[in-house]
């Protein structure tokens, strides 16, 4: 039977005044093509449902056209508040800055984190997707990342963009104060951390290690 997979993306659009944000393309389309070639079925969700925008920084001249192609998918996502977990294998989190804003507060994204992970589903996240996970606490009240290996945007690449000092918080710090152990590599390499069925990878260099470590378990 095919597998499901769950793909919780953002609606946020604003970093500042003058610069728009959302999801990170390649996170969401290298994940999503890859995805489908392995005949998964991939529902996309929203905290709002409707568009889920791209960040323009992450398209430019040499952006495939495949990856362009799944921007349509991203037009009329479902809303979170009308997803189950037992429909779906895995979840994952492809990220954008937009993610910082609007993941980490979501109550119904912490409510399926929680039951995907406690029921032994896959639960995956790249970049800056992550910020979806500093939120979520287990049943028996410890952070969900608390004691595991665990890997996002680092600060150092934080520092690397410039664009800290618009965000709510750093994720690699965030993640440090909630217990995680934090397994860091040098800036814009590809690195990923899987600790059982909780995968997170560092960078958009990572989606790809991420996606076939996700297809590897549910294999």
């Amino acid at each position: 039977m095919s597998k499901k997979i769950l793909f919780v993306v953002t609606n946020h659009t604003e970093l500042s005044q003058d610069k728009q944000t959302g999801i990170w393309l390649s996170e969401f389309a290298e994940a999503y093509i890859e995805f489908t070639k392995e005949g998964f079925h991939v529902t996309v969700a929203s905290p709002l449902g409707g568009k889920s925008t791209v960040d323009p920084g992450s398209i430019n001249e040499d952006t495939p056209q495949e990856m362009l192609d799944t921007e349509k998918y991203l037009q009329n996502t479902a809303k979170l508040d009308d997803v189950t977990h037992d429909s779906f294998d895995a979840l994952f989190l492809p990220g954008g800055h937009g993610t910082m804003f609007d993941l980490p507060g979501n109550m119904k994204l912490q409510e399926l984190l929680r039951d995907f992970y406690e029921m032994d589903k896959v639960v995956a996240a790249v970049c800056h997707g992550p910020a979806g996970l500093v939120g979520t606490t287990l049943s028996n009240g410890q952070p969900l990342v608390a004691g595991k290996r665990v890997n996002a945007f680092t600060d150092r690449e934080e520092a690397d963009t410039g664009l800290g000092e618009h965000l709510p918080f750093l994720l690699e710090s965030r993640i440090r104060e909630l217990g995680a152990i934090f397994v860091a590599a040098p800036n814009w390499t590809t690195h990923f951390e899987a600790d059982g069925n909780l995968i997170t990878g560092q960078n958009p260099q990572s989606t790809m290690a991420v996606t076939k470590a996700v297809i590897e378990k549910l294999k």
